[in-house]
């Protein structure tokens, strides 16, 4: 493990003292529970015999890393039409430069570091420096509004605020005299527009603390315990306000070490894994796999352009060819749909040959147990005549392992990449648990599971049903300190004898694989006292009907269920608004009708019958396999616009906002309930 690694003299300006030495003086802070909603805080660690792994601090992490990869590339980012490259050891020196600089600028213990911007190696230094300038580094969503930006750095008391450029530096400038704890504002791309007190350029910013000597600094660094608040990961608030769960030192460096291992991620000293990030990093998902992975494991990490979901990440993707890449479901659902689009427009012999191979791969795909088991010849020949040339298409051509997390994925997605000879790892975890507590990989693959347990976490099953179902619980040293000065949601969400109840159900078959089957917030009851999950319903619908993007059930507290549906539509490269026009999916689907629809409008308020109808028969076929008629579809309307981020119906991550949705179709509802 990296951090039994002892020093090596090419790197003896990391610091002063050994490894050995370092990790030797850092004892846990006093603490006599496993949670705390006070930033400066500590919590008793589960450590036992399952998992006897010594508890170590980010810096202490990051140091041992330095020592083995020093000299090897860490972060890579495009200037002027060209990848610039730094080492693991100018990487370290930055983040301690930053370090300095926020110790100058004022930043006091335990106070928040907000970040809100696109990733970028600016990103990444203000990360780690302001976790070793000893404040809590706290990431901000860029779609934020400014009230959101101000109610994250209010709870989080930041002294400072790092920003990408004018855009979010305006929404900063829009809530500053409601911050009273903000000492300094930083932008780290492009150069303020104005002159202000108290706002740095970047360049400005790491010249601020050149008179902070490393005594200084190393003394704040060897005062942090791993038992302490690092890092503040804000839930997306899709119920209610967003509550800051505070993530201890253990809870990363643990988590970076053992989860990335189960996705069999390997060390650089075996084989280097590279990576394009370009999630938002204020989510744990991507915050996880790209930064503290990438730091505990030595890989190198390639920032993606700022308008990556918009569709430049392709491009980036074929330019770095990553070992290793995470989306959430959105994003393979759009390289699905892109795909599709490139073998429609095929002539007739390739389309052909594509939907052959496709085919051919699916079903070898779907007998093999594992990705090395043996496959018939033609599968072989398939692969290397078509489906190379299509992951390649994409970038994905050296990519070994493909991650899906931070919401459900559809078993249509799923099929469709094994028909391209990619195995999609699906992750199951949440903020609380610092990511990850369930993973599939190489070794832990069965569909249409989320993989087994880490290594090292526990589970168990809450409330047991007849039919096998409860509520999954977590239990390990993944399990955050706490939400930040909220009590009592840190002591529902946590029992008594420290178990996270995550709220989500599911079931966990002989061989230890769990299967998802909804959250219990979403769970419908109907008027009838049917419980009737929503998800599994929602997900048949849009397998029935390929021009249904978005489908939510309605019902809770209702006679019968009704169903919103949005079209598949194309979306505004510029502002991922969705569109009137209709996808080339939704467009063929209409086609085959004998409907000549092209834009939403055509369809809407049963202007086309043919896809009325079409939709009307999808559903009947739905509710023929309803296990009772409360399970069943009553009424269903098109909404004039598709769900999207920037509409406020999906959250970052691109998961519905059942609420928002809830209450901004309030009247489209009701029609349904009216006598």
């Amino acid at each position: 493990m990296a951090q039994e690694h002892t020093g090596s003299e090419d790197h003896a300006s990391v610091g002063k003292k050994s490894i050995a030495e370092e990790f030797a003086g850092s004892p846990l802070a006093p603490a006599h529970s496993l949670w705390t909603s006070d930033a400066k805080g500590s919590v008793r660690l589960r450590i036992d015999e399952g998992c006897p792994v010594e508890a170590v601090t980010v810096h202490q992490m990051f140091k041992a890393s330095v020592e083995k990869y020093g000299n090897m590339f860490a972060l890579a980012s495009k200037k002027n039409n060209k990848w610039e490259k730094i080492t693991f050891l100018e990487y370290y020196q930055f983040c301690r430069t930053a370090a300095k600089s926020f110790i100058k600028l004022g930043l006091e213990r335990f106070h928040g570091v907000g970040i809100l911007g696109f990733n970028s190696a600016e990103w990444f230094f203000a990360a780690v420096g302001a976790i070793m300038a000893g404040g809590i580094m706290t990431g901000i969503y860029a779609t934020n509004s400014p009230e959101a930006c101000q109610y994250v750095a209010s709870d989080s008391k930041a002294n400072i605020i790092v920003v990408e450029n004018q855009k979010q530096l305006d929404k900063i400038l829009q809530i500053q005299d409601s911050l009273p704890h903000l000492k300094a504002i930083v932008q780290y791309s492009g150069l303020p527009q104005q002159k202000i007190p108290d706002l740095y350029s970047w360049e400005e910013f790491m010249t601020l603390g050149l008179d902070v000597s490393e005594e200084e600094l190393d003394d704040i660094i060897s005062s942090q315990r791993a038992n302490q608040c690092c890092v503040l990961i804000y839930t997306s608030g899709t119920t209610g306000k967003p509550k800051g769960v505070m993530l201890s030192h253990d809870n990363i460096t643990w988590t970076a070490n053992h989860a990335s291992r189960a996705g069999d991620m390997q060390p650089a000293d075996t084989k280097q894994e590279s990576l394009v990030s370009y999630l938002p990093l204020s989510h744990i998902a991507a915050q996880i796999y790209d930064l503290w992975t990438g730091i505990q494991w030595g890989e190198l990490v390639y920032f993606a352009q700022p308008d990556a979901l918009k569709g430049s990440l392709v491009t980036t993707l074929r330019e770095v060819c990553p070992t290793s890449h995470m989306g959430v479901p959105r994003v393979w659902e759009k390289m699905m749909e892109k795909i599709k689009q490139g073998i429609s427009e095929c002539g007739y012999v390739k389309k052909k040959l594509v939907t052959w191979a496709m085919s051919v791969s699916l079903e070898a795909n779907q007998k093999c147990a594992h990705q090395d088991d043996e496959k018939p010849f033609l599968f072989y020949l398939a692969d290397s005549l078509v489906l190379q040339k299509l992951r390649a298409e994409l970038g994905l051509s050296c990519c070994r392992k493909f991650f899906s997390g931070a919401a459900p994925i559809s078993s249509e997605t799923v099929q469709f990449f094994l028909g391209l000879n990619i195995r999609l790892y699906e992750a199951y975890g949440m903020s609380e648990s610092t990511g990850p507590h369930f993973m599939s990989g190489p070794k832990a693959y069965k569909l249409p599971s989320c993989g087994k347990v880490v290594p090292g976490c526990q589970y168990k099953m809450a409330n047991i049903d007849s039919d096998g179902t409860g509520e999954i619980c977590f239990w390990g040293r993944n399990i955050f300190m706490g939400f930040l000065n909220v009590e009592d949601k840190t002591r529902e969400a946590l029992d008594e004898d420290g178990w996270l109840h995550s709220g989500d159900l599911g079931k966990v078959d002989e061989e230890g694989f769990l299967y998802i089957t909804g959250r219990i917030k979403e769970l419908i009851i109907t008027a009838g006292g049917e419980n009737v999950a929503p998800v599994p319903i929602e997900e048949a619908v849009k397998k029935e009907l390929p021009i249904i993007s978005n489908a939510m059930l309605i019902g809770d507290k209702r006679k019968f269920l009704s169903m919103l549906l949005t079209l598949k539509c194309c979306s505004n490269t510029e502002t991922m608004e969705p569109t009137e026009e209709l996808s080339m999916e939704a467009v063929e689907f209409c086609q085959q009708l004998g409907s000549q629809a092209t834009k939403v409008p055509d369809i809407i308020g049963g202007k086309d019958k043919e896809v009325y109808w079409a939709i009307e028969e999808g559903i009947n076929r739905v509710n023929s396999a309803a296990i009772s008629n409360a399970q069943r579809i009553q009424k269903w309307t098109i909404l004039k616009k598709d769900f999207s981020v920037s509409g406020g119906e999906l959250g970052p991550t691109m998961k519905l906002r059942r609420p928002v949705v809830l209450e901004m179709y309030h009247d489209v509802i009701e029609s349904f309930y009216r006598e």
